[in-house]
């Protein structure tokens, strides 16, 4: 039995959808039930509350665990349940700001919950992505109030993954021998600046987009929390920022075309799929 954690998420839902599809018996941890796609299990429970999770765990041998937000209590939750249900594979989503020199705070975060996780005795895998694709439907409250998306980062560039791609990846640690042990850092190919990436999706959706420079640091959290983000989280988001602005080249690596056999999606299939979205 494979356990899902944010199974209700942009990679979740791809990873749900995969296992569904190769025939593995598959259960979703989800605090609503409604959410989640696919002929999967589901069991209610939350990664906040430890009293909710042995239904969730028992049974299953390989879990893939995804916490969001900054902290580990959800992290220490689900190894602790892992461990006492006897789970013998775990996959990890982290990030690949842990390969920071030095560490910026969203990768001493996720550095964090990996050491969590290593120090369960149960293997892992670790799977550390860059930036995502699904990063740009943050860039709809602007769009849709004035035809604009905010930049951040200007000459900066990088290479996003699709998370349908990190799913492909999961699915295969998961049912395939050989990844304990294992790290993984996953980027697409492609590498863009932010306005290239605009270029490409207004092209997808037939309507013109302006590319707005940020002024200050409150616009570019904003651009990717347009309700703002809490302090702690937002201060990492313009540290961040700040580096990828003067990554000019952009970080990559073909660790999906090697473990998959094929190119990682393109940004611009990413748009085609996702075109309706923006569209009025």
């Amino acid at each position: 039995m494979l356990l899902i954690t944010g199974a209700t998420g942009n990679i979740g839902r791809e990873l749900t959808a995969a296992l569904d599809a190769s025939g593995a018996m598959v259960r979703v941890l989800v605090r609503d039930p409604s959410r989640a796609v696919g002929r999967a299990e589901r069991v209610v429970a939350d990664l906040d509350d430890p009293a909710t999770l042995p239904a969730a765990f028992d049974g299953a041998d390989k879990l893939f665990l995804l916490t969001p937000g900054i902290g580990r209590t959800q992290t220490e939750h689900a190894v602790a349940a892992a461990r006492a249900a006897g789970v013998r594979h775990i996959v990890h989503l982290s990030s690949s700001n842990v390969l920071g020199d030095p560490m910026p705070a969203m990768g001493r975060w996720h550095h964090d919950r990996e050491q969590v996780v290593r120090a369960s005795g149960i293997p892992a895998t670790i799977l550390r992505p860059g930036g995502f694709m699904t990063n740009a439907l943050d860039w709809l409250p602007t769009i849709r109030e004035g035809g604009f998306v905010l930049d951040p980062i200007g000459p900066g560039r990088y290479a996003p993954i699709d998370p349908a791609d990190i799913a492909a990846v999961a699915a295969l640690a998961l049912t395939a021998d050989g990844h304990e042990g294992t790290e993984y850092v996953l980027t697409g190919e492609q590498t863009v600046t932010v306005a290239e990436q605009v270029r490409i999706l207004a092209a997808a959706i037939g309507r013109d987009l302006e590319v707005r420079p940020v002024g200050t640091p409150e616009e570019a959290v904003r651009s990717r929390f347009p309700h703002g983000a809490p302090p702690a989280l937002a201060a990492a988001l313009v540290e961040g920022f700040a580096l990828m602005r003067a990554d000019t080249t952009g970080f990559r690596t073909d660790t999906v075309r090697r473990l998959l056999g094929r190119a990682p999606r393109t940004f611009a299939d990413w748009c085609a799929r996702h075109a309706h979205l923006f569209r009025p």
